[in-house]
C-alpha cells in the first residue's frame, strides 16, 4: 500500500473546485520519480510529475474521487478521497518497485492466429458492438495477454491501453485491472483516463458533441444523476420493480424517492431494491446492432435495461458513478454499451443545468 499524506491549505465555503497537489517517490530510494501518471479516474483531469515527482490538478471539482498513479516499474497506487471546501489538497505517494518478468515468447503460425482470434474476441467484449466501437480501436494491443480455459476467458495488459474513440473524440488509457467472460457474464475492472481528440474541423467538432450528447442520453449515470436530483421521470426514465427476468414477470411502478436513501457521507448515497429494476429510457429507441446482439427479429423499442444489486444496497457518488465496480450487474441495453459509448463522470450535456 502506499503512504499517503494529506493536508489540506485555505479551505472555504464547499461546492468550489480545488487544486489538488502532491509528490510522488519510490519507496525504496524515496528519490522523486519523473513522469508518473496522476489523474481523476475516469475523468479528463490527469497529469505527469515533474523532475521532482511534483504534480498540480487545477480546478478539479467536489466530491468522492479515486486518485490514480501510475509508472511503470512500479505498482500502481490509488486512494478514494472526498474533496470538499476550495483551496489546495496535497497528498504524497511512495510508489514500491516491482520486478516485471518477461515471459517467454514463442513466435509461429499457429500461436499468431490463436492470438489474434483471441485479440478480436477481447476487443468484441471490451468495446462493445454498437456502432461507436466500430470507430474505436485498441491501438497497443501487443500489451495484451490472453488465457482460456474450461470456458473461463480472461485477459491481462503490461501497461495501459490506449484506446482512439473516433466516434466520441476521446483518447482513453485505460488501467485495465481485471477482465473475464464466462458463460454469459462479462466482468471487468480499471480507472480510465479521457483526453479530447483536437477536432479536424467545425463539423467534426459538432459531430463528437452529437455523439457525446447521445452517448450520456439514458446510460446508466445519467439515470442515477435523474435519481438523485429527484427527476427521472422528466429526464425520459420510466422505472418498474420486476421479481425476475422472466417475460411474464410482473412489472410494477418503482418509488424512484425510495430507490436512493441516505450514505455516510453528504457526496453519497445508497442504492437499494429487492429483485431487479427494470429502466425504460423513452426518448430513444434501440439501435439495429442491439437486435443483432440479442440474436432476435422484431419492432424496435425503447431502450431497455434491468438492474440487480450484486451482494446489496450499494454506493452511488455525486456525479453518478457506482463506487463498487462490481456493485450493479447490468441487463439489457446497459449492457450492450460498454467502453465505446462511455463519456467521462465530468462531462454533462450543455442542457444539463442541474
Amino acid at each position: 500500500m502506499p503512504l499517503l499524506l494529506v493536508a489540506t491549505v485555505a479551505v472555504q465555503a464547499a461546492g468550489q473546485p480545488l487544486d489538488v497537489t502532491g509528490v510522488v517517490r519510490a519507496a525504496d530510494s524515496r528519490l522523486p520519480l519523473e513522469n508518473a501518471h496522476v489523474f481523476i479516474a475516469s475523468s479528463t483531469i490527469g497529469t505527469a510529475t515533474d523532475a521532482s515527482g511534483n504534480f498540480r490538478l487545477e480546478d478539479v471539482p467536489p466530491g468522492p474521487h479515486r486518485l490514480f498513479v501510475s509508472m511503470l516499474g512500479y505498482e500502481a497506487a490509488q486512494t478514494d478521497t472526498l474533496l470538499r471546501g476550495s483551496g489546495t489538497l496535497a497528498f504524497s505517494f511512495d510508489l514500491n518497485p516491482v520486478v516485471i518478468e518477461l515471459e517467454e515468447i514463442v513466435v509461429n503460425a499457429r500461436e499468431a492466429r490463436r492470438w489474434q482470434r483471441r485479440l478480436l474476441k477481447f476487443t468484441r467484449l471490451f468495446l462493445g458492438e454498437t456502432p461507436n466501437s466500430a470507430l474505436a480501436e485498441i491501438t497497443n494491443p501487443e500489451v495484451l495477454t490472453f488465457t482460456s480455459s474450461w470456458g473461463r476467458f480472461s485477459a491481462s495488459a503490461s501497461r495501459p491501453l490506449v484506446i482512439e474513440n473516433r466516434a466520441l473524440g476521446y483518447r482513453v488509457e485505460y488501467y485495465l485491472k481485471e477482465f473475464f467472460y464466462y458463460g454469459n457474464v462479462i466482468k471487468y475492472d480499471g480507472e480510465p483516463l479521457f483526453t479530447e481528440l483536437e477536432p479536424q474541423s467545425a463539423e467534426q467538432a459538432a459531430l463528437w458533441e452529437a455523439n457525446r450528447i447521445r452517448a450520456f442520453n439514458g446510460s446508466l449515470r445519467h439515470f442515477l444523476l435523474s435519481l438523485m436530483e429527484g427527476v427521472s421521470e422528466a429526464e425520459g426514465f420510466a422505472t418498474y420493480r420486476r421479481y425476475s427476468l422472466e417475460r411474464q414477470s410482473p412489472a410494477v411502478a418503482a418509488d424512484t424517492a425510495a430507490l436512493l436513501r441516505s450514505g455516510p457521507t453528504p457526496d453519497e448515497m445508497e442504492l437499494v431494491f429487492h429483485g431487479f429494476l427494470e429502466v425504460v429510457y423513452t426518448r430513444e429507441l434501440e439501435d439495429a446492432a442491439f437486435h443483432r446482439w440479442q440474436r432476435r427479429t422484431g419492432r424496435v423499442q425503447e431502450q431497455r435495461s434491468f438492474l440487480e444489486l450484486t451482494t446489496g444496497p450499494t454506493l452511488v457518488d455525486r456525479s453518478g458513478e457506482v463506487i463498487d465496480p462490481y456493485g450493479v450487474t447490468v441487463y439489457g441495453y446497459y449492457a450492450f454499451e460498454r467502453i465505446a459509448d462511455e463519456v467521462p463522470k465530468d462531462y454533462r450535456p450543455p442542457a444539463w443545468t442541474r
